[in-house]
């Protein structure tokens, strides 16, 4: 039993060390993401940021970002810090298909963050047409979408007597800089019970604000009974 114990040990500190490597990694492209939407090339991030109505205020708290067009810079970037590849492909940045490449370019940076405030994964929106219009980071170690929401961090300490759920990532950050400071987001998935017990943390009254065209009545009316018959998270 011993042996046993001391081996769960191991394993939850190599985890626990995982962790922190990955929270470190994603800290340092959130700030690289920010810098480059503030340099010469991001300049087509910050332009649809600002016509989209965001202050420079609203930009900097959401700590928004930028991938540029470069297939590989972020790569290349992390690797010059001593990053090896075991580690970077765990972080949910990166292709390992037909090369390494960027898994964000060309897209406006949403960092996604935990209740603790840390990054946990992004979400990516494309300047122009290509498709997907939005990409988030895949399932990780730190990330499971599930069981997070967009904006959360900020909507607990809002002292609302309510939260308001949109659908997506400039939603939150419209009603945030307006004021509605209780907005979250599913993170482009339909509600689930984790991310509504989440929420019951914090509120027993929830606004649902997604769109009035089908797919928005659909999953509002998916989301409803997850609402109603959910329990706070453990």
């Amino acid at each position: 039993d011993l042996h046993l114990c001391d081996r769960r040990q191991r394993q939850m500190c190599i985890r626990d060390s995982l962790k922190a490597k990955l929270l470190e990694i994603n800290k340092i492209a959130a700030t690289y993401y920010y810098r480059q939407l503030k340099a010469e090339n991001g300049k087509i991030g910050l332009s649809y940021l600002q016509k989209r109505g965001l202050s420079d205020t609203t930009i900097n708290r959401f700590g928004l970002g930028y991938a540029g067009q470069t297939g590989n810079a972020l790569y290349q970037y992390l690797k010059s810090k001593g990053y090896d590849d075991a580690l970077l492909k765990e972080t949910g940045l990166f292709t390992y298909e037909r090369g390494i490449h960027d898994k964000f370019w060309n897209r406006v940076m949403f960092p996604i963050m935990d209740i603790n405030n840390k990054v946990i994964g992004f979400g990516g929106r494309v300047m122009g047409d290509a498709k997907p219009k939005y990409l988030n980071s895949p399932e990780t170690k730190l990330f499971d979408k599930s069981r997070n929401l967009y904006g959360l961090n900020a909507a607990r300490i809002s002292r609302k007597s309510n939260m308001i759920i949109c659908e997506g990532y400039m939603d939150v950050i419209s009603l945030h800089q307006a004021g509605f400071t209780q907005a979250v987001a599913s993170l482009g998935t339909a509600l689930t019970p984790g991310q509504a017990a989440f929420m019951k943390r914090y509120t027993d009254n929830v606004l649902i604000t997604y769109d009035s065209d089908a797919a928005g009545v659909k999953a509002a009316l998916r989301a409803i009974p997850c609402l109603l018959y959910t329990s706070p998270s453990p």
